[in-house]
């Protein structure tokens, strides 16, 4: 099939298992409906997409690990930070080299560097998974933050240790020091030149935008240039490109607070990610679907290469290795719990150990997805002297196996263990987003009193009385939002006083998106709380710009 085929069947596949899953009313999770999808299509038709993993990370992990990093909230990035890179790196680490061991006890004929290859493409969770997962279950906001956050840095230190993995296949050999300093250049290397690039690009943006005027749609295209750009540079540096697509995410998050770009922009803007983002969960499913039945026909190949001709074997090896990597999830998150209890014995409220079933939700919620799989298609097909890389075959049939039981054990077990667990109250930020508010309109108010003051005394008397009462009309709209913080639309008498208002909304909007930016800027309120009312100021002046035009 064409590449102009494959791109429309994956566009309405992608639209035709959003209904599935809606009509089937969240039953089956999103993904396990595009998998089986997915799967009809690549045993029913000749779709035939062999999937180039180089290819894959390039067009799909930039721009959803860079969206992911954009929208993350910031502060709770902070606030959990040491639990975060705790899974993102340590508990990777164990589960190489346990996972990796445990491989090479159960099946003998897999050469042990290759245990370790799959360890490694086992032991990052899917950000694209786990976030569509817990989609239609309410799991506590801090324990889904964690979960994106470990998600957004553990795939560079999986994709590390792979790497170092197959290079001791390919050698014979394995140096230790080469191997951390490795990692340490991939996880800092990839996150400076993710900040340093997305950096750079907003300051180009905003000297072009000073000289020549903002075009909106420019800036949505380098918008989307952006991640492709700090991966591929991080790439050839050798740093982590994942890190890279996640740090310049970041960066431009930071940029966004300051509310430099027009608000139309960031409307259109905000409109194309959220597509991008749909249709490309969507078909990275769908493709992990459509190549199952090409695994599958590998079955046989992969028994051979475990020395168990039994085809059950199989079976028995994907279950063990998913639930070893949910044990010593567990025991991992067991342990960082405790170790948080003791550290902060008045957030503990008496309590000394961890909640279990809130650590079970934990493991269970920490998917493998299709980075997994690609990860494991990566892998060489033979050795430097020409022989087949040992145990391909079975690596990906193991990958693949364990990628399903873990969206599986997560669709049917999350729902129930939430249901019936007692979730901690979670803090509550009405209160800062009430003084932000407050602030916020306070400025208005005041950029409106300058504007009143500038329009005394240049117009003819008639003028100047209509100016001042559409100020004394939007100011009482304003002093209406300080006593209710609840807007209402202002009225207006004549067609002149009207246009008037319009423009004076817009002055204080402006005002009020200044005063955002400043509280985010002095770390006064969350970044996440300031792109919420960002968005309603943005839509709020686009309609009145809108009607002023009109």
């Amino acid at each position: 099939m064409s590449v102009i085929g494959i791109i429309l069947v994956l566009l309405v596949g992608v639209v035709a298992t959003h209904w599935i899953a809606k009509a089937l009313g969240g039953r089956i999770a999103l993904p396990l409906v595009q998998i089986a999808a997915g799967a009809i299509i690549g045993l029913t038709t000749d779709f035939g997409v062999r999937l180039e993993p180089e290819l894959f990370f390039v067009l799909f992990l930039p721009p959803l690990l860079f969206l992911d990093g954009w929208r993350v909230p910031k502060q709770d990035l902070k606030d959990n930070a040491v639990t975060i890179l705790s899974l993102a790196f340590g508990l990777v680490i164990l589960t190489v080299v346990g996972v990796g061991f445990l491989l090479h006890a159960i099946i003998p004929a897999m050469p042990l560097p290759v245990c370790f290859a799959l360890a490694a493409v086992l032991s990052p969770t899917d950000v694209v998974a786990a976030t569509a997962m817990a989609a239609n279950v309410t799991i506590p906001r801090r324990m889904l933050r964690i979960l994106e956050g470990e998600a957004l840095f553990n795939d560079a230190a999986g994709l590390v240790c792979l790497r170092v993995a197959v290079t001791a296949t390919m050698t014979g050999s394995f140096a230790f020091w080469n191997s951390a300093g490795e990692l340490a250049w991939a996880a800092t290397g990839g996150i400076a030149l993710g900040l340093v690039f997305a950096r750079l690009v907003s300051l180009i943006k905003l000297w072009v935008v000073a000289r020549l005027g903002e075009d909106t749609s420019t800036q949505i295209v380098i918008s989307l240039l952006t991640p492709y750009g700090a991966y591929l540079l991080a790439d050839m540096a050798g740093a982590s490109p994942v890190l890279a697509a996640v740090a310049a995410g970041l960066v431009m998050s930071w940029v966004e607070v300051g509310g430099e770009a027009l608000a139309l922009t960031r409307i259109r803007r905000n409109a194309v990610w959220e597509t991008l983002q749909f249709t490309l969960n969507g078909s990275i499913f769908l493709l992990l679907g459509e190549q199952l039945p090409d695994i599958l026909s590998r079955v046989s190949a992969g028994a051979a290469e475990s020395g168990r001709a039994d085809l059950a074997w199989l079976l028995v090896y994907m279950l063990v290795v998913t639930a070893v990597l949910a044990v010593l999830r567990f025991a991992w998150v067991w342990v960082s719990v405790v170790i948080w209890l003791h550290r902060h014995p008045d957030l503990a409220n008496g309590q000394r150990l961890p909640n279990w079933r809130l650590v079970t939700v934990m493991s269970t919620a920490g998917v493998r997805g299709a980075i997994t799989l690609a990860g494991a298609l990566s892998l060489p097909l033979a050795l430097p002297d020409g022989a087949p890389f040992p145990s391909r075959d079975l690596v990906i049939l193991i990958a693949a196996g364990v990628i399903l039981v873990s969206l599986v054990v997560a669709n049917a077990s999350l729902p129930g263990l939430l249901r019936t667990t007692k979730v901690p109250p979670e803090p509550h930020h009405d209160q800062q987003e009430r003084m932000a508010r407050i602030e916020a309109a306070k400025a208005a108010i005041a950029a409106l009193a300058k504007a009143g003051q500038k329009g005394e005394g240049k117009q003819g008397d008639a003028k100047q009385g209509d100016h001042l009462a559409a100020v004394a009309a939007v100011a009482d709209y304003y002093q209406h939002r300080l006593s209710q913080l609840q807007p209402e639309p202002s009225m207006a008498t004549g067609e002149e006083r009207l246009h008037d208002e319009e423009l004076l909304h817009v002055v204080a909007l402006k005002a009020e998106r200044a005063a955002i930016a400043h509280m985010a800027r002095g770390h006064r309120i969350s970044t996440d709380l300031a792109h919420k009312l960002l968005r309603e100021v943005d839509l709020a002046e686009a309609a009145f710009q809108t009607a002023s035009e009109g």
